[in-house]
């Protein structure tokens, strides 16, 4: 494919061969497209480089007009999986974040300081668009959750001596 590509930016060609190794493919199965204007605007051709149509491993294209991009295609199924997978990691990534924020807040219960927790980011979820995704600071909420249900969490000034607490 080197000697092939030599008009292409080498740096592109790097990225892409670091991508289908990251990926697991060899670079010998790699499939390259160019994509070629034509006279009509709208209508644009793909040349195979390297590889096979027939390839079920991402596809790479790069545009004979700008060589310094590189797109890849996938099947829509992979698409699809590779979207709920991230949605996935994104949830477990948020649910980690907030037990641990949680568990810095001492609370009495873990799971009544969940659940409180939730439904404080349900109804935030509802009062603004359901279909976008929310930014909560967990920090802040916490505190909120703090003040309003005191009961759920440990008050460790009172475990300290009062010479200690009037010192501070």
């Amino acid at each position: 494919m080197e000697e092939k590509d030599e008009k292409y930016d080498v740096k592109l060609i790097k990225k892409i061969n670091a991508l289908s190794k990251s990926l697991g493919f060899a670079q010998e199965d790699q499939t390259l497209l160019e994509i070629k204007k034509t006279d009509d605007k709208d209508i644009k051709e793909l040349h195979l480089k390297n590889g096979s149509w027939e390839s079920d491993d991402p596809w790479f294209a790069i545009d004979s007009d700008d060589d310094t991009k590189a797109y890849a295609f996938i099947p829509a199924d992979t698409f699809s999986h590779m979207v709920e997978a991230l949605k996935t990691a994104q949830q477990e990534n948020f649910n980690l974040k907030l037990e641990k924020t949680i568990w810095q807040n001492v609370p009495i219960d873990f799971e009544d300081v969940w659940v409180v927790a939730m439904e404080d980011i349900r109804t935030h979820a509802r009062a603004e668009n359901p279909n976008k995704p929310i930014s909560i600071d967990l920090d802040k909420l916490l505190k909120k959750i703090k003040k309003e249900h005191p009961n759920l969490f440990i008050n460790l000034k009172e475990f300290i001596p009062a010479q200690l607490n009037n010192q501070q």
